[in-house]
């Protein structure tokens, strides 16, 4: 994954896997946007159609309209892929 990777969290504050996932991410000094899902069954509507998922948190890292997706059963695999950049 090159430097330039940009890293979605899509998650909701009190989820203690996502608190992890961006726990990670400061730890890695790597930024990451993000986007809150609390009460916006819209933008869990836009992870099933993206992903076949409403659960949470969804790692989205990528660029260039290319991303390749970490669902709530994957994030073991996060720390992997930032330090392999």
């Amino acid at each position: 994954m090159s430097a330039k990777q940009k890293v979605v969290v899509w998650g909701r504050n009190g989820c203690s896997f996502c608190a992890n996932v961006k726990a990670v991410l400061e730890a890695n000094a790597h930024p990451y946007e993000w986007i809150d899902v609390e009460g916006k069954d819209v933008l869990r509507d836009v992870l099933e159609v993206k992903y076949g998922t409403r659960l949470i948190p969804v790692v989205e890292i990528g660029g260039e309209g290319k991303y390749e997706a970490l669902l709530h059963n994957e994030l073991d695999r996060l720390e992997a892929l930032l330090t392999n950049q």
